[in-house]
């Protein structure tokens, strides 16, 4: 597991999401960042920056990493499409913020007709700025638009009728279950949580992880895929009613611990 660096404070909780969902599924995959490149086409510099907050990666990485660690790609280009809308918020903002003019320096006369025409300068280059910033926040949400139409017409191909859960056909991708014991706690290989709230229509490795779990529990959901739907509803229903839990559908932290130790009931 890498030891990563802390995020800057300044990130948007949106983006800090993001990157936090790309990080993880570097762990999962165990890659370093040059095996990360020469998976995905991106160099190890820009992955360095991209997974430390720096620059926000592009849609093509985001979709290759997703590609590469075996996720969902349609749920992380969602919250990359969220996340590319803040982060041009946050360079908008930061370009239209005025200069502190507090503490400038006073001036000798000598001085004063070069420092005016540098001033003029700045103010001129900062009206570019501006502009050019507006232009490409205006050019984004463009771009945001069609992404958003794409993925809608993509999911409308996938569901002809609007459902209430989320079906286990939308998400194509298998895990596997790579079951261990360690300090006394079983885990499949794909999340460490043991607290994480799961229900009806959330998707991801910890939704995958519980299944594993539950069909050593012997209440198996069928496939592997990361897809909290009905089947795996039930099996959860069925294992917290025979270790005498709340029976509610909800994998909660009672229900991780008892997924997890070593002699389930």
């Amino acid at each position: 597991m890498s030891r990563w660096k802390e995020l800057p404070a300044e990130l948007h909780p949106d983006i800090h999401q993001l990157i936090v969902r790309l990080r993880t599924l570097k762990d999962h995959g165990e890659l370093g960042t040059r095996q990360l490149a020469a998976k995905t086409g991106y160099s190890a510099k820009s992955w360095q920056r991209y997974l430390n907050g720096r620059s926000l990666p592009p849609r093509e990485a985001v979709e290759a990493m997703a590609r590469v660690g075996g996720a969902d790609p349609h749920r992380l280009l969602v919250l990359h499409e969220i996340a590319a809308q803040r982060w041009a918020e946050g360079r908008a903002v930061a370009a239209d913020a005025p200069a502190d003019l507090s503490t400038t320096p006073a001036h000798t006369p000598t001085e004063q007709q070069p420092y005016r025409r540098h001033l003029r300068a700045a103010v001129i280059a900062g009206a570019v700025v501006t502009v050019l910033s507006a232009s490409a926040a205006l050019l984004l949400a463009v771009r945001l638009t069609e992404a958003r139409a794409q993925l809608a017409r993509e999911r409308s191909d996938a569901v002809p009728t609007t459902l209430a859960t989320v079906s286990e056909s939308l998400v194509p991708v298998l895990y596997t279950c790579r079951l261990e014991q360690r300090d006394g706690r079983w885990y499949a290989g794909l999340s460490r949580t043991t607290d994480t709230l799961l229900s009806n229509t959330q998707m991801g490795l910890e939704v995958a992880e519980a299944q594993c779990l539950l069909g050593r529990a012997g209440t198996a959901p069928g496939e592997i895929d990361g897809v909290f739907g009905p089947k795996t509803r039930r099996a959860v229903e069925l294992m917290q009613k025979q270790n005498g839990l709340i029976v509610n559908g909800v994998i909660d932290p009672p229900t991780w611990q008892a997924l997890r130790r070593t002699d389930p009931k």
